[in-house]
Formats: structure tokens, C-alpha cells, sequence
């Protein structure tokens, strides 16, 4: 429900995996095989004497060291700004109104705004739920999803306990938290499994 970039997150792991595949099958090789470490001998003196040349040709006037570490060291600030962007799209689109109903001088003789936070739903849900020795964790979080608030509670049962059951006495209560606070809210009731329990992930949305 979240604006989490799931779909880059991925392919950003998936890169990352295969590279780290590869590096470790490499160090193997070069350990088990003495023909790879040979060819990696073989290789390595030209790449770094290459490396050495390219560097005294790159010299900057006057000076004993050569552009390419300043091109190097403006790549990795660049690489430091993209992990710290994409660090900041984890998590987004958490809400933190539930509900903003306008009044003007019509209804009430005032004119104004009555905005009631997602806080109050979250809290309430937890606060019931906890009292359940059936659950073994609850997490309760409201979303903005296509540009509206969403509630989504996760629920983690104790190994024995129906979750079609947990799923109905959830739901009742998000009825008459709809009751009290006198609007209806989009709610995600999400049934999971884990080391505490057992059970195939359910999910009913509300």
C-alpha cells in the first residue's frame, strides 16, 4: 500500500546478488583453479600497468596527481546522493490524517475544518487487538492510497487460531470504529505467517 519503489527495489537486489555471484565464483576459482589464478596473473600486471600509464598521462599541470581520482571522487558523491534518494522513497505514502471534513458558516454559525488523525484510528485498533492472547503481533498503519487514507492492519496469529475468525472479529471492530468516528475508511485486514505461526498468508480488504 505503501509508495515503496518495490519493482527498482528488485532489480537493485537482483543486480547487487549477481554481482556478489560472481565475485565470490571468481575468488573460488582463483583459489581451487591454478589455471584461472594464472590467466588472473596474467591479466592483472597489464590492466594495473595500464592503469599506472593512464594516470601519468592524465597528470594535472603543475601538479603530481592526476584528474581521474577527481572524476572518481565527484562519481562516488554522485553514488552517495542516488543511495541517499533512493533510501528516502522507502516507506513513503504513510498518511497521517485519517479524515479533514470542511464546515462553513451554514452548518454550525463557524466556519472551519474538523481533522481527525490517523493516529486515532491506529491506536484504537491497537489497544483492542492487544488485549487478544490469540495474536502474536499486530501492526496497524494508515496509507494515502489514490490520494485518499487507507488503513492497513497486519495481523500475526498464534498457531491454532482460525484467521477467517480473526479476519470477521477485525472487521467488527473497524464497523464500529466507522461508527464512532462517523465516516467509513478503506481498511486492508492482512493475515500473515511466521515463525510464531503457521498459516498460508490471507488478505481481505474492507
Amino acid at each position: 500500500m505503501n509508495g515503496t519503489p518495490r519493482a527498482l527495489n528488485r532489480v537493485l537486489l537482483a543486480i547487487l546478488g549477481l554481482a556478489f555471484l560472481a565475485a565470490g565464483a571468481l575468488a573460488l576459482a582463483l583459489a581451487a583453479i591454478p589455471a584461472v589464478a594464472r590467466w588472473w596473473q596474467d591479466w592483472a600486471k597489464p590492466a594495473t600497468d595500464a592503469l599506472v600509464d593512464l594516470a601519468y598521462r592524465t597528470a594535472l599541470p603543475g601538479r603530481g596527481g592526476s584528474w581521474i581520482w577527481i572524476a572518481v571522487a565527484v562519481a562516488m558523491v554522485l553514488v552517495v546522493v542516488a543511495m541517499a534518494t533512493w533510501v528516502a522513497q522507502q516507506g513513503k505514502g504513510r498518511a497521517s490524517t485519517l479524515a479533514a471534513v470542511y464546515g462553513d458558516a451554514d452548518d454550525d454559525g463557524a466556519a472551519g475544518m474538523v481533522s481527525i488523525s490517523a493516529a486515532v484510528a491506529e491506536q484504537a485498533l491497537k489497544a483492542a487487538l492487544a488485549e487478544r492472547n490469540d495474536l502474536a503481533a499486530v501492526s496497524v498503519a494508515t496509507y494515502e492510497v489514490d490520494g485518499k487514507p487507507a488503513v492497513k492492519v497486519r495481523i500475526l496469529p498464534r498457531q491454532g487460531v482460525a484467521p477467517h475468525l480473526v479476519a470477521d472479529d477485525v472487521a467488527a471492530l473497524v464497523d464500529g470504529l466507522d461508527a464512532v468516528l462517523g465516516l467509513q475508511t478503506p481498511v486492508l485486514i492482512s493475515i500473515g505467517a511466521g515463525a510464531r505461526s503457521r498459516f498460508t498468508k490471507a488478505e481481505r480488504v474492507r
